[in-house]
């Protein structure tokens, strides 16, 4: 059997799965039991050996001292960060705060975040957010995530666990309204992809992306993910 390392240390994992859950909670949406629920069922997908990791939101600093010794791996975090920002639709004030906040600790470029930061109404003025395509059609000034697509595009999958996760967490086809769920638990309440849009083609690139990964690189089955 081909032995595929993992690129990511066991750190770096927990780190990067904490991120993301602070991502995910930033805007109240699970009370405690499913934050729990949502946290151990991540961490028994993606890293069914660490015993007894910690689930709580971490900080910018934190996340810094483990992933932003590696720039890589600090960027491929970000995009990570941002597409379950998106994942409902849905681009807000705190999420938008937050991930800037890390991209400053990270010391990442913020231009795709400042684009993006477009989506947002009246950012400066208004606690308010809008859909992605709504606040994109009320642009007058070309398209103001095209550095956010390229970007997303360059994201190149080294790691079988993370590769798994985005097809479990990415659907196959564009779906109807529902939740996201991985063992029972719902991860993120989602509206049809194909309201994402521009976004849609790059989820659709990277599921495809990790499904090659897995399939030509690991050599594992991947018929659970079609």
């Amino acid at each position: 059997m081909l032995r595929v390392v993992n690129p990511y240390t066991d750190e770096q994992l927990i780190a990067w799965l904490r991120g993301l859950l602070t991502v995910a909670w930033i805007d109240g949406n699970f009370d405690d039991h499913e934050q729990e629920l949502i946290a151990t069922t991540l961490f028994a997908e993606l890293a069914p050996n660490l015993n007894q990791v910690s689930t709580e939101p971490i900080t910018p600093e934190e996340l810094a001292q483990v992933l932003g010794k590696n720039r890589g791996v600090a960027e491929n975090f970000l995009r990570m960060a941002v597409m379950v920002a998106i994942a409902d639709g849905i681009y807000s004030i705190l999420e938008d705060r937050l991930l800037h906040q890390f991209c400053h600790a990270l010391g990442q470029k913020k231009q795709v975040l400042e684009a993006l930061r477009h989506t947002l109404c009246d950012c400066q003025e208004s606690e308010r957010s809008m859909s992605i395509p709504d606040a994109i059609s009320a642009q007058t000034h070309g398209d103001v995530l095209h550095h956010v697509r390229d970007w997303l595009d360059g994201w190149e999958i080294h790691d079988p666990r993370v590769a798994r996760f985005f097809c479990k967490m990415i659907p196959a086809q564009c779906p109807f309204e529902r939740d996201i769920k991985l063992f029972g638990h719902k991860l993120v309440h989602i509206q049809p992809l194909c309201k994402l849009n521009p976004l849609y083609d790059q989820l659709v690139g990277l599921r495809f992306r990790a499904l090659s990964y897995l399939a030509d690189e690991c050599k594992e089955d991947v018929s659970a993910y079609c």
